[in-house]
């Protein structure tokens, strides 16, 4: 067990497998965007093996889930990047989108870490209905990731397309409703997790006038 390498551990491998498909997808956007779309979406989809890896084969790190979490984040930003060269009026969309999901994804891990190391007053976020329901109900999180995922890569899509099908249109709006559902939830994310760090600044103050009494 000492010799163990975490670098090569199943989910790991995978999630190098999802780099590896993520730029290859960057570089083709700029001319090919159906390759470029397979290899965005194969990238997230693999998003759901590496956690049953790490289940089945008990190689759960530390590494693999903040691998994983940066994937995720980078992959969605450059493809957001992508989009405000094509939809320009639509920048400060996009630029909210990228802000908001790096902001409360990054606030959620780094108030986490806190709050294992400092307090048990901590706001716990599964106290939140729907956040609880969110991150413990895997078929409703792989529908809202796949689901936001899927609207933007449509955008992507529809820049080249001059007349979609219907069918395509009914497929983005229900793709769009399921993306704002998720922004909605990344901001109740973020107001969840920045109560959880001011939990933890109360309890650190606390311990503080405790000491110097």
């Amino acid at each position: 067990m000492a010799n163990e390498n975490i670098f090569l551990f199943v989910p790991n491998l995978i999630g190098y497998a999802r780099i590896v498909l993520a730029f290859l997808a960057f570089y083709l956007m700029r001319c090919c965007p159906v390759p470029a779309v397979f290899c965005y979406l194969l990238s997230a989809l693999l998003d759901a093996f590496d956690g049953h890896a790490a289940r089945a084969l008990n190689q759960g790190t530390k590494f693999g889930a903040m691998l994983d979490m940066l994937t995720d984040r980078c992959a969605t930003m450059c493809l957001l990047v992508n989009l405000a060269v094509l939809y320009p009026s639509y920048i400060f969309l996009f630029q909210l989108s990228m802000s908001l999901d790096i902001a409360s994804h990054w606030l959620h891990l780094h108030s986490s870490i806190m709050k294992g190391s400092a307090s048990h007053k901590a706001i716990d976020l599964s106290g939140n209905p729907i956040l609880r329901l969110y991150y413990t109900s895997r078929p409703v999180l792989f529908v809202m990731c796949m689901g936001n995922e899927l609207f933007f890569c449509l955008l992507y899509v529809l820049y080249y397309i001059e007349d979609p099908a219907v069918w395509l249109q009914w497929l983005i709006g229900v793709c769009a409703m399921v993306c704002m559902l998720k922004s909605g939830i990344s901001l109740l994310h973020l107001v969840t997790a920045s109560r959880n760090m001011a939990a933890i600044d109360v309890a650190d103050r606390e311990r503080e006038k405790t000491k110097t009494e």
